[in-house]
């Protein structure tokens, strides 16, 4: 006797719909019986997903995604931050102060306009050249934020979208023997906020930053955030003489594994899904 299970294509429309397969049969003594079975689950996930949808959009509420983002405003605001907006297109002499040229593993992940911009793969180039202009002003600490769009050519799509928002803050100006005690202190604020409160932090060799403090969070220990701390190597082609932490957060992750999810494309930026649901 022939054991059926499911096709390939049965699996990805699983994962669109976000069925539970550990709590799915996946063996079979027909293909009749699968398919039968595939086309009840199916619908009865659509007729869901269209209520939800449906729900949602007679409430007019928020998206997950923006409730989210203006709570992590509000508890930076009330850690005495200001938010700014920079640009999305960046120079390529930007980039070069990050040593992203064109031998560097990132350079090739860059969205180019022409031969001297881009659209930025980061937020930190921009934070930098703000961090030359505010180390002009007498007090301290400094501190500022930023949540904008990113954009990398990615080709793993369960962890990584093209387009991605990230939020990165930075604070100038701590004694230096305060900054590791703070930087865990910021992004425990960040990660309780998203509603992560089984997260570790990790130590990590970065290709941009060098050793990095990381916060991992959820299945397969994802990474949900970066932190570095100056003086650093890279402050030298900006003159940057301050103390600082930053840290730097995927929102989408953020999202993905506050929802116990797995798969990230569903909480990005999209034509196919909206608030989680796929249209």
């Amino acid at each position: 006797m022939n054991d059926f299970t499911w096709t390939l294509t049965q699996l990805r429309r699983f994962k669109e719909l976000g069925v539970d397969l550990q709590n799915t049969p996946a063996d079979f003594s027909t293909q009749a019986e699968r398919d039968k079975l595939f086309q009840q689950i199916e619908k009865k996930h659509v007729k869901a997903d269209r209520e939800k949808l449906s729900d949602f959009l007679i409430q007019g509420e928020k998206s997950h995604m923006e409730s989210l983002m203006k709570k992590l405003a509000q508890a930076l605001f009330q850690q005495g931050f200001t938010q700014v907006t920079t640009p999305t297109i960046i120079t390529k002499a930007a980039l070069a102060k990050m040593t992203v040229d064109a031998d560097h593993p990132l350079f090739r992940q860059v969205y180019w306009i022409n031969k001297k911009q881009c659209l930025r793969p980061m937020l930190a180039p921009n934070l930098y050249s703000l961090m030359v202009d505010f180390s002009r002003l007498r007090h301290r600490p400094i501190r500022f934020f930023e949540m904008g769009s990113c954009f990398r050519k990615e080709s793993d799509g369960a962890r990584h979208n093209s387009e991605f928002t990230m939020l990165n803050l930075v604070e100038m100006g701590l004694a230096q023997e305060n900054r590791l005690a703070r930087l865990k202190e910021l992004a425990t604020i960040i990660a309780k906020t998203a509603g992560l409160n089984d997260f570790k932090f990790e130590t990590e060799n970065s290709k941009v930053y060098g050793s990095t403090l990381d916060v991992v969070a959820g299945p397969g220990s994802i990474e949900v955030a970066s932190g570095a701390m100056g003086p650093h190597p890279l402050d030298i082609p900006w003159g940057i003489t301050d103390t600082w932490v930053g840290v730097g957060f995927g929102i989408e992750r953020l999202l993905m594994t506050s929802m116990g999810d797995t798969s990230i494309g569903k909480w990005g930026k999209s034509l196919s899904y909206f608030n989680g649901i796929r249209l």
